[in-house]
Order: structure tokens, then C-alpha cells, then sequence
């Protein structure tokens, strides 16, 4: 039996090695568009590569169906991901926070022994091959790829991805494929990704990084809650917190709907104790200017604004603000507004939303259930993991059940 996997990532590799150990008889082809496999990994953990999780459910993923993945991540858990790692020779470091990284600290291991086991395999890889098309002819593929046809295939994996960082070569070539093949996919958008707001503050904020409460409003109604690290920056906000909520932001921003964060300075603290810990400063340095003692509560390039939002004027002295003005500066301390109005878009995000729907494809085999043959698997569906780990696992574990379906 003949196989073509296109994409060279996590799910197309560990599809291939599982395959060829269970049938040593296949023929297995891989093309990617890169010089190299798996560049996104490579690129993941900030080289560092959070290649799992030790802690997954299907509470981990967003989609239109995130249940989708509940049976591959109960075939393909974290104990049986650990053990495919031993068997090409790679050692986890476990974090208490439940991400996993390898043991070197570096993506390259990863990507070096998957290629070794690929080689001992005697797996082909074809690398700066751009696919650009698949066709299906007297129940044989032809894949077309550098203006040559490759053919006889007798069962292809779609798992290309999807436009998450394009500089490395991302296509939405899976949907062109899927959609000649009659699926039908969700639109797609950019995942676990600094986020545009409407209030830039001429670029003063850039640069503030702290520990905040953020909290996803969508058209007015409260949606999530997360604490993390918020980075202003010229064009709106980035940190962690910002790229955990921006799915749901992202999501919700693509159907037209409004997007709000309110970003909370002080979430140990309610706004009433805020505000008397205000008044309380004011007092004690009452011929002080208030944005001079405010840098005691925030950052100095936050004070200045905070006192503009409330309308305040920056030479104003802290015994000439009253009770009133005081609460208003609690108030937005506690709940300070960002319209949210676009992304950093493709080339500055983790992953990537929506893609085939899943409705389309076998939850077990990964196979499509309009073409027989066909199998798709990572980023390419409409599955999007949190951050942490979750996308990759998902890769490896949608790959895996590809694998043992080729097989047979």
C-alpha cells in the first residue's frame, strides 16, 4: 500500500512512524514546504518546545465541536504520548504547572530524533515540496506537488495546517483540498495571538507589563475571566492573559460580534478598598500633585493617563481631588475598557481557528466520510487548543489514530 502524508508537522510525522511500525510493508511519502520537518514545533515554547500536557479534556479545545477530540485524547493520553517519546529516544521534563517540555530544553531534540525514527523507517520525506493540488482518479491519488505528479497513492493524510505563521511557510492548502473533495470548512482566524485595540493612547502604555484580572465581554455579557500577564503595546495588548482569552476574543470578533476586555490592575483588592487606599495616599501627601503619588499604585506611564480617562488634570494636587473623582480612579483601575478591534493577525499567532468541520470527518480514524482515503488531522480541523501544550498533544494524538488506521 501506497500513503502520501502532506505536512511534514507533528500529526503527519508521528502518523508515518505509527503506520510503518504496525505494517513495515507500506509506502509512505511525506511532503512539506519547508527545508526541514517540523518547523512549527521547532517554533513552539519559544524554541524551548511545550510539546504536551499532562492534564487534558476536551474542556481544553474550542470549536464547533470540541467533544470531537475526546476519544483521541482517551487512545492517545499523555502516558501513552510519554511512551511514543521513549521509544524515539526523547525524555520529558514535567512541569507542576502540567505543561511538558523535553528534557534537553530544546525543540531541535524533538525534531532530530522524529527525523532519525522517520530515516529508520525508511520513510520518505520530501522536503521543499509545495503541494499544490490532489486529485483522485480510478480510486488512486495523484499529488501535485513542485509542478510534478506524484501518484498511486492509495490513502492520503491532509495535515498542512493552517495560516498560523505563514514565514514558515503556512498555507490554507488542506482547504483547498478539502473543499475539491466536497468538505466544507468554518472560517478561519488567527488563535492565541496579541489582540488590536481601539484605544492605543498614542503608544504611551507601551511597554507596561503586569499581572492583571482580564475579562472578555462579548456584546455586552460577561464570557471569561483570566489572570496573567498583560503587555500594553503600541497597537493594543499582548502577555499571556492576552493570548489565553484572545480564542474566545478572536472567535467572537470574526462573527461580528462587539469584543470588550476590562482589565482589572488590582484584582486582589475589591474597588471600595481601592479607593480608600487612594484617599488614604492623598492624604498623607496632600500638596503632592496626584500623578506624582499614583506611581506608588501603578506605572508611571499609567498614572498620567488614568488621571486623563478621568478627566483630571495632570497638575491637579491630591487635597483638590474629591470623593468622587477618587472613586472614579478606583473604578477604573478595577475595570479599565479596551475595545477590541482586531489581531496581530496569521504571522504573530500560536495557532489557528476554525478549518474542516468535523461533523465531516471520523472521530476514530480520522478518515473523511466523503472520501474514501482521505484523512485529515491538527491544526487543519476545526479544533484549536488553549495554550499550554494542547495543540501539540492534539497533533499527536489526532496523527496517531491516522497512523493505526493506515495500517491496516
Amino acid at each position: 500500500m501506497k500513503i502520501a502524508i502532506i505536512g511534514a508537522g507533528a500529526s503527519g510525522i508521528i502518523a508515518a512512524i505509527t503506520a510503518k511500525r504496525l505494517n513495515k510493508d507500506l509506502q509512505i511519502d511525506i511532503f512539506d514546504a519547508n527545508k526541514s520537518i517540523g518547523k512549527k514545533i521547532l517554533a513552539s515554547g519559544n524554541g524551548r518546545c511545550n510539546i504536551s500536557n499532562t492534564t487534558i479534556s476536551s474542556k481544553n479545545y474550542i470549536g464547533e465541536n470540541p467533544s470531537f477530540v475526546e476519544f483521541a485524547l482517551k487512545e492517545f493520553d499523555f502516558k501513552a504520548f510519554e511512551k511514543f517519546c521513549k521509544t524515539i529516544g526523547l525524555m520529558l521534563d514535567i512541569k507542576e504547572s502540567g505543561k511538558v517540555y523535553p528534557l534537553s530544553n530544546e525543540a531541535k531534540s524533538v525534531t532530530n530524533l522524529l527525523q532519525l525514527a522517520l530515516e529508520e523507517l525508511d520513510i520518505n520525506i520530501f522536503c521543499e515540496h509545495f503541494v499544490q493540488n490532489l486529485d483522485k482518479k480510478e480510486n488512486k491519488f495523484i499529488v501535485k506537488a513542485n509542478e510534478k505528479e506524484f501518484k498511486n497513492y492509495d490513502k492520503v493524510l491532509i495535515s498542512s495546517g493552517l495560516g498560523a505563521a505563514p514565514q514558515l511557510n503556512a498555507t490554507e492548502i488542506g482547504l483547498d483540498i478539502a473543499s475539491k473533495f466536497g468538505h466544507s470548512f468554518n472560517p478561519t482566524y488567527p488563535s492565541l495571538v496579541g489582540l488590536q485595540t481601539q484605544e492605543t493612547y498614542n503608544g504611551k502604555l507601551q511597554g507596561v507589563k503586569k499581572e492583571c484580572n482580564v475579562a472578555l465581554y462579548v456584546n455586552g455579557n460577561f464570557e471569561q475571566e483570566i489572570f496573567g500577564d498583560v503587555l500594553f503595546t503600541s497597537y493594543g495588548v499582548s502577555g499571556f492573559a492576552i493570548l489565553d482569552i484572545s480564542q474566545r476574543a478572536v472567535l467572537s470578533l470574526s462573527q461580528y460580534f462587539d469584543v470588550e476586555l476590562r482589565i482589572n490592575f488590582s484584582p486582589k483588592i475589591n474597588v471600595n478598598d481601592l479607593a480608600n487606599q487612594i484617599q488614604t495616599l492623598f492624604k498623607n501627601l496632600p500638596t503632592k500633585r496626584a500623578v506624582d503619588i499614583l506611581i506608588g499604585l501603578v506605572s508611571n506611564k499609567i498614572a498620567p493617563i488614568l488621571l486623563n480617562i478621568c478627566k483630571i488634570d495632570i497638575n491637579t494636587k491630591a487635597n483638590e481631588i474629591n470623593i468622587k473623582q477618587i472613586k472614579s480612579l478606583a473604578h477604573q483601575l478595577n475595570s479599565w475598557k479596551l475595545k477590541v478591534i482586531d489581531t496581530q493577525g496569521f504571522s504573530h499567532a500560536e495557532a489557528s481557528g476554525g478549518g474542516v468541520k468535523t461533523s465531516e470527518i471520523d472521530n476514530r480514524t480520522y478518515e473523511s466520510k466523503l472520501c474514501k482515503g482521505l484523512y485529515f488531522a491538527g491544526e487543519v480541523l476545526d479544533i484549536v487548543g488553549n495554550r499550554g501544550g494542547y495543540n501539540l498533544h492534539f497533533a499527536w494524538a489526532s496523527g496517531y489514530l491516522v497512523g493505526k488506521s493506515f495500517s491496516k
